[in-house]
């Protein structure tokens, strides 16, 4: 009998900080397992906008060190901690996770001192939290879930990676921040999910304009992230059941952008989601927005 396999979009932003869209973060969950893939801005609420409670994630895999990825840590740690959790936080990542996670507890020394040995009394296991440097061909299993890393291409970003994850016989790709990679479509080959990184590259560029950036800036953000029709490339090729878009790089308009442009170059199912977003991984895929309603069925 199947098992609810359920991947939650709870942040599809970047480092602009906007409301609707948190920074990036994928929250995996079956019966047994809940696993966070990149840790943003805004990512204890949202989580704390489900049912998954802030205080059951303990296990955070990073696809790379920007700050956008990884900014939310300190808030998910201790609020879960504050709220219930009574064991440590593992952080997973390119090397440089194990001394920014070490960094990261020395600096909440005092408030951790305070709330563990003065006021609270709290559980010392859950004040804890570990960071720890692996490869780029790692994998872990947690009971029938089965977590892969490979190497994405973001360069100048060194060890960028994303995540292929398993259950049962259903397979989710997250791509990580990446420039266009056409080997991708071979890791995603008939995923059942494929979740993507996106810029609008015109929707970029009017933007930095507007607020007088650097075009030379501009271009080479542009040159390291994957554009809509380089997108429907991969997807035309890997032919996921589902694609999905997050990180979405742009500015007032790429959202039109990124999808006129993806409908003119890829004929399968793809969307462009909400923070919060659900998909359930079944013989059928359920996406439901954050309210809760069936937007699509496939």
């Amino acid at each position: 009998m199947e098992k609810e396999f359920k991947v939650t979009i709870l942040g599809t932003g970047t480092p602009v900080p906007l409301i609707d869209r948190m920074g990036c973060s994928i929250l995996i969950e079956t019966p047994q397992t809940i696993l966070l893939l990149d840790c943003g801005r805004g990512t204890a609420q949202r989580i704390y906008q489900t049912d998954s409670g802030v205080q059951n994630i303990h296990n955070i895999f990073l696809t790379h060190l920007h700050y956008d990825h990884c900014i939310g840590i300190p808030d998910l740690w201790l609020t879960g901690w504050l709220n219930g959790r009574d064991i440590p936080v593992h952080v997973y990542g390119p090397p440089g996770t194990a001394e920014m996670i070490a960094n990261i507890q020395a600096a909440y020394k005092v408030d951790v001192h305070i709330r563990r040995d003065l006021d609270e009394k709290l559980p010392v296991n859950g004040s804890l939290i570990t960071g720890h440097d692996i490869p780029n061909d790692y994998s872990q299993e947690f009971g029938e879930l089965k977590l892969e890393t490979f190497p994405v291409d973001h360069s100048p970003v060194p060890h960028a990676r994303g995540y292929l994850i398993t259950y049962q016989d259903k397979k989710v790709v997250v791509s990580g921040d990446t420039k266009f990679m056409p080997e991708m479509s071979n890791i995603a080959k008939h995923a059942d999910i494929l979740i993507h990184e996106v810029s609008a590259p015109n929707a970029i560029r009017q933007r930095s304009h507007s607020i007088g950036r650097n075009k030379t800036h501009t271009e080479a953000v542009i040159d390291h992230h994957t554009s809509p029709d380089e997108a429907a490339k991969i997807f035309s090729a890997a032919m996921p059941r589902l694609a999905v878009y997050y990180h979405i790089v742009g500015g007032p308009g790429s959202e039109e952008e990124i999808m006129s442009t993806t409908r003119n170059n890829y004929a399968g199912k793809f969307i462009l989601p909400e923070d919060l977003t659900t998909l359930s991984i079944g013989d059928q895929i359920v996406v439901r927005d954050p309210s809760g309603k069936i937007l699509m069925t496939i």
